[in-house]
């Protein structure tokens, strides 16, 4: 049995940004647990160059709902990038979950060949469907959930790789 195009995608997105919440979710409770101030770590950079936290959820969800939406040939949900607080963030999160699990399969399925364009900087690149998950945005959405997790780990946050992962799926 081969691997689908969904399978490879909606379902990874779906679970690693459960994941996601659920870091948040404890960093959140640290923060009311340590008294400290729920916006300073929200704002928490890894480098002074790197983007925030916030921002760093943000881009995870677009990367998430992007290229299903591309993949699928629908229309991406756009969101204002504006949520200030753990709760508009787990609301984002909630929502790009909501519109993937609306993605039939059949919609995915068979997208290996699809043209696939992304505007990256002002220039349009020009994929094709399974190189474009496997090697453009699979890397991207993790790259920004592990940014989320190791600013999280950084500020003190008590999580660990289990919690990044996830627990073992049946």
């Amino acid at each position: 049995m081969s691997l689908t195009m969904y399978q490879a995608s909606i379902p990874v997105f779906v679970r690693m940004l459960g994941n996601l919440s659920a870091i948040l979710h404890k960093g959140a409770a640290h923060v009311q647990a340590t008294g400290g101030d729920p916006a300073a770590l929200l704002d928490t950079r890894l480098f002074a160059d790197m983007l925030p936290l916030t921002r760093q959820i943000q881009i995870a969800t677009d990367n998430a709902k992007g290229p299903a939406a591309r993949l699928a040939n629908i229309e991406r949900p756009v969101y204002e990038d504006n949520e200030k607080t753990f709760d508009e963030l787990q609301e984002r999160i909630a929502r790009t979950i909501a519109f993937l699990e609306s993605i039939p399969a059949a919609s995915i399925d068979g997208s290996e060949q699809r043209k696939v364009t992304v505007n990256l900087r002002g220039n349009d690149v020009e994929f094709l469907g399974q190189r474009y998950l496997l090697h453009f945005a699979l890397p991207n959405f993790y790259f920004h959930v592990t940014t989320a997790y190791a600013l999280l780990r950084h500020a003190g946050v008590d999580i660990g790789k289990l919690d990044f992962i996830g627990a073992p799926a049946r």
